[in-house]
């Protein structure tokens, strides 16, 4: 009886193996991907918070100087800009006839995609008193108060279910 023995060694990895190594790497890049665009979102939230805030204090600033908030139009804007009667463009300076700079960049909507910046809506009824709002993407923010309507979404651009909205006013 002759005694076979295997010299040759395997080298290399069977396509299983790959494919085994291939799949797992799939699924951990799209559990990254998943939670990097979460984070992404609530990023851009915390921006359009603290833009609200930004303009709310610029808007203190225009009541101190004039005892009365500025008007707002129909498209949102605010309308205290130049001779006080022209409408203040999202993402260009917020100042009066006077040279008197409230803010010098009006911002707009951090995501750069969206058709839609902040709304102003001044209520002059008496109390003097304005809302300044902004469409949130996180629905489970917890400032975030829903519209009930899936039908009416923030952005025209693309749905956001539950058209969540965050407002201030003073």
């Amino acid at each position: 009886m002759k005694k076979i023995v295997l010299t040759q060694l395997r080298k290399g990895f069977t396509l299983i193996e790959l494919l085994v190594v291939i799949s797992i790497i799939g699924v951990l890049a799209t559990l990254l991907l998943a939670n990097f665009n979460a984070t992404r979102m609530r990023a851009r939230d915390a921006q359009r918070k603290s833009d609200l805030r930004s303009i709310q204090t610029a808007l203190r600033l225009y009541y101190n100087d004039f005892g009365h908030y500025p008007e707002g139009n129909s498209d949102g804007q605010i309308e205290g800009c130049a001779s006080g009667a022209t409408a203040c463009t999202w993402g260009e300076a917020f100042e009066i006839e006077d040279g008197n700079t409230y803010m010098s960049i009006l911002p707009g909507d951090p995501m750069s995609t969206s058709s839609t910046v902040y709304n102003y809506n001044y209520v002059s009824a008496g109390a003097d008193v304005y809302t300044l709002s902004a469409c949130l993407e996180n629905p489970s923010d917890d400032k975030c108060a829903k519209s009930g309507s899936t039908t009416t979404p923030c952005w025209t651009d693309e749905v956001i279910d539950g058209g969540c909205t965050y407002t201030v006013s003073p």
